[in-house]
This record gives C-alpha cells, sequence and structure tokens, in this order.
C-alpha cells in the first residue's frame, strides 16, 4: 500500500522561506516520479514541481523561479523549498505520485503566508 505523508508546513511572513518533506512508503522513489501540487481556498488544486524518477525536476510557471524540488532516494522522501513566498502562495500543500496508473495523495500540510 503506497503511503504518503507531508510534514513542514506552518505558518510564515511573506518574503521568507519554507521547506516541506513527503516520505513515501510501499512504493521507491526512484522507480516512479513524484511531485507537489497545492489548492489555495476556493480553488482548485494545481501542480508546483515533480521529480521523474531519474531526479529531473520540472516546475509550474509559477513556482519555478522561487522553489526547488529534490529527493533523498535512500529516505524515499522528496522536498520543496520555498522561497520569497507571496501571500498568494497560502494553501494545502500536497505531495503525489501515480503508481500502475493509480494516484496516490498525501492528507496535506497547510501553508499560510501573513503579510
Amino acid at each position: 500500500q503506497v503511503r504518503l505523508v507531508e510534514s513542514g508546513g506552518g505558518l510564515v511572513h511573506a518574503g521568507e522561506s519554507l521547506g516541506l518533506s513527503c516520505v513515501a512508503s510501499g512504493m521507491s522513489i526512484n522507480v516512479w516520479g513524484m511531485g507537489w501540487y497545492r489548492q489555495a481556498p476556493g480553488k482548485e488544486r494545481e501542480w508546483v514541481a515533480v521529480i521523474d524518477s531519474r531526479g529531473r525536476p520540472y516546475y509550474s510557471e509559477a513556482m519555478k523561479d522561487r522553489c526547488t524540488i529534490s529527493r533523498d532516494v535512500a529516505k524515499n522522501e522528496i522536498y520543496l523549498q520555498m522561497d520569497s513566498l507571496e501571500l498568494e502562495d497560502t494553501a494545502v500543500y500536497y505531495c503525489n505520485t501515480a503508481v500502475d496508473g493509480n494516484m496516490f495523495w498525501g492528507q496535506g500540510t497547510q501553508v499560510t503566508v501573513s503579510s
């Protein structure tokens, strides 16, 4: 059974940085890619960044200059470092993977950016 558990969310001020983590079990991140998505209040879920099975990162236009996705294969864990956070980055951030055509999501971690 694939399980994803996010951590690291919290309350920060605009302009500050925050790092998120997602530990995976039941699958190997060097076999299946993983990604970060977010959902702001009243908005649809959107993707933020993806790291493929080879460790290559891909970023959304909205976040490509302000975040870095990385991984630790030994820990089966991925990370999202976000810098220069803006009020509009307030959202629940979810870890995601697709294994054999099945999508899996973590429970999400809240990131709140205040002025």
